[in-house]
């Protein structure tokens, strides 16, 4: 009897990870190529169909029976509905990239080849093989450059009418506030990002003028969240605080997410979420601080089962068999 796998892409700005992904999760074989500064698309599509067929081929040495059912690529601005890349910032190809229908020439054979965004592709991954299981209402966050989120409803994922559905990070948090990578003031993501929890720091330090912090003598560029949350674990009380107050927003974020779709949990991903206590105690405190009655004390608050390395992966290769349930 075959062993059934499927492939996951994750494309990122600077590379592109590819893996075989078994039926329980668990990665077979993994490579990757770059995501190339050059623009050439079709060039992109021939590295990439090149560096995929050289993992089938390694892993088909190892057990010949492996059955490959599909691709599931993740890819920021991806729209399940069209397959396509839309004038994503971070990657060189420009426009509209109809990304399925030309991974679809390269593989005409597989019967299932899907792409989402990347937060998407985490959700689905959490349903697929992490703890959400048995969950048909949940919201995933990832933490990270952004903060991203996929939303699952009655076991769905919600695409909304155009694909572009559950951005949560851009929802407003302090009106006319920090500016966000999108151009827009005051979204979630300027605040609970890694990125900013660094300009948190940096707000923190400047206003109590604190020379004395671990995190003192940190450029902006060189200071990362890890930073923070070692020095959390040292006691500085900047990066304490820095937690607290990150938590503090996330919580406000999220419940405004409770009161749009009541999940039964919210999922927390990515390298903030490292962090443990520091960031999940004051998110979940701030989260029923600010829920209606109706909902407190029933939402949980998880950190994703995924393993870190390897959920990108492992969430787009999970497409495959949303698709094949269809």
């Amino acid at each position: 009897m075959s062993k059934k796998a499927t492939v996951g892409v994750d494309v990122g700005g600077t590379n592109t990870a590819i893996g075989i992904v078994d039926a329980v999760g668990n990665v077979l074989v993994k490579g990757g190529i770059e995501t190339p500064a050059h623009g050439d698309i079709d060039r992109y599509m021939t590295d990439l169909a090149n560096a995929i067929n050289e993992l089938i081929k390694s892993v088909k040495l190892v057990n010949s029976d492996i059955e490959i059912l599909g691709i599931g690529v993740g890819a920021p601005n991806g729209n399940y509905y069209n397959g396509t890349i839309e004038y994503a910032p971070n990657l060189s190809f420009k426009g509209v990239i109809h990304f399925v229908s030309l991974l679809k020439n390269k593989f005409p054979e597989l019967p299932a080849i899907a792409l989402t965004n990347d937060a998407n592709a985490a959700a689905i991954g959490e349903m697929i093989y992490g703890g959400a299981k048995n969950m048909k209402n949940f919201v995933m966050y990832t933490l990270g450059t952004g903060v991203g989120s996929g939303v699952v409803v009655n076991g769905d994922l919600v695409y909304g009418h155009d694909g572009f559905a559950g951005e949560c990070g851009h929802t407003i948090l302090i009106p006319g506030g920090r500016l966000c990578g999108c151009g827009t003031k005051g979204h979630l993501e300027a605040y609970c990002s890694a990125g900013g929890m660094k300009r948190t720091a940096f707000e923190i330090m400047a206003r109590d003028n604190a020379g004395d912090s671990l995190l003192a003598d940190k450029s902006f560029k060189e200071l990362s969240s890890k930073m923070i949350f070692d020095a959390a674990e040292k006691g500085d009380k900047v990066a304490l605080e820095v937690f607290e107050q990150t938590g503090a927003w996330l919580g406000q974020g999220l419940a405004d997410t409770v009161h749009h779709l009541s999940p039964e949990a919210i999922f927390l991903f990515g390298g903030p979420t490292a962090a443990g206590d520091y960031i999940f105690k004051p998110t979940k405190a701030s989260l029923e601080a600010h829920l209606l009655p109706i909902f407190k004390n029933k939402i949980k608050v998880l950190p994703s089962e995924l393993s870190m390395g390897d959920a990108a992966i492992v969430g787009a290769s999970a497409l495959v068999w949303k698709e094949l349930e269809k």
